[in-house]
């Protein structure tokens, strides 16, 4: 069996490991957190934000606060599950010596 069998494409970008990672400790996050904690610009993050939602990794909500549109988003129960997955198969690759 392959040591990189779990690794999972959809977090092979940084950026995109890093929205995973801002929301496995955050019940949400909107779009201009995510853009300043990741240093991404509007165009990078929400390409990467599309691609983890067209895997159902991610869940976005769009609102109105005031009269301002606000993006946020969530994981999923998927997401979190294949996260997990892959963050363990990343440790395993790391302690094979």
């Amino acid at each position: 069996m392959s040591i990189i069998i779990n690794i999972n494409k959809a977090f092979d970008h940084r950026i995109r490991l890093g929205i995973m990672s801002i929301l496995m400790v955050n019940e949400y996050a909107d779009f201009n957190m995510l853009k300043e904690m990741l240093g991404a610009t509007d165009g990078n993050l929400a390409s990467h934000t599309k691609a983890l939602e067209k895997v159902a990794y991610i869940k976005v909500e769009k609102q109105f606060i005031g009269r301002k549109p606000n993006t946020r988003y969530s994981t999923t129960i998927l997401g979190k599950a294949e996260f997990k997955k892959h963050i363990q198969a990343l440790e395993k690759l790391i302690n094979k010596q």
